[in-house]
């Protein structure tokens, strides 16, 4: 399997996370990878995961993963 790259422009990191949006409830979702084949969702790596912000007003959801 390709490793996936982050989407933002000009970053070669290794993505970790995805990104999603729902613009209607004004909420920015972050977890792990998706399955990699929508095209409304956004692969990011830990530098950019990190410094994410969104609109004022808007919720950031952070889904984590259980490490055993």
């Amino acid at each position: 399997m390709r490793e996936r790259l982050c989407s933002k422009v000009g970053c070669a990191r290794e993505a970790v996370t995805t990104l999603t949006y729902d613009y209607g409830d004004q909420m920015a979702a972050v977890g792990p990878l998706g399955r990699g084949n929508d095209p409304h969702a956004h692969d990011l790596c830990a530098i950019h995961t990190d410094r994410l912000s969104v609109p004022k007003g808007w919720v950031v959801v952070r889904h984590e993963t259980l490490r055993v």
